[in-house]
């Protein structure tokens, strides 16, 4: 199975949600806050050719000259896990040969950015991290609930606590 951005974001958000997600049990259609995310993307860098699709792994919300990915979220909370995902998607271009310098993560809705690289420490973090997440993918149960204050807001909510 192809690791794809989604996957690398919910590693670190939370490795059950990352289980329901490779198993098709997709709760985030019926999301307000997903949803929310989508239009703050879609109504964002109007100017930009976004949603590039590359080899059906990653999507990226744009790019600039081939040299710079951007990444936009609506906010910074959970912002390790976009940070690993904008990391995540540096090292799949870099390893097709695409000279990304960095990445850049845009918070419209706030006016901020910040820029993101991918050192070789992290790249062999972030390998370690492609092994649990193939881990996670082939365990028979999800892994336990986290018990996060994020985790009520979250769309897997209901399969999780109720």
């Amino acid at each position: 199975m192809k690791i794809t951005g989604v996957m690398v974001n919910y590693y670190f958000v939370c490795k059950r949600k990352l289980w329901y997600f490779v198993k098709n049990l997709d709760m985030e259609h019926n999301s307000e806050l997903v949803g929310m995310g989508k239009i703050v993307d879609e109504n964002s860098y109007s100017r930009e050719k976004k949603s590039i699709l590359i080899d059906e792994t990653i999507n990226i919300d744009f790019l600039k000259d081939w040299k710079i990915i951007h990444e936009v979220k609506k906010s910074r909370k959970l912002d390790v896990a976009a940070k690993w995902q904008l990391k995540y998607y540096i090292w799949v271009l870099r390893s097709r040969g695409v000279n990304i310098e960095k990445g850049i993560l845009d918070y419209p809705l706030i006016r901020k950015r910040e820029e993101i690289f991918l050192t070789d420490s992290e790249e062999k973090e972030l390998m370690e991290v492609l092994e649990q997440i193939q881990y996670i993918i082939n365990l028979d149960l999800p892994p336990n609930t986290i018990n996060k204050a994020y985790c009520k807001k979250c769309s897997y909510y209901e399969l999780c606590y109720i």
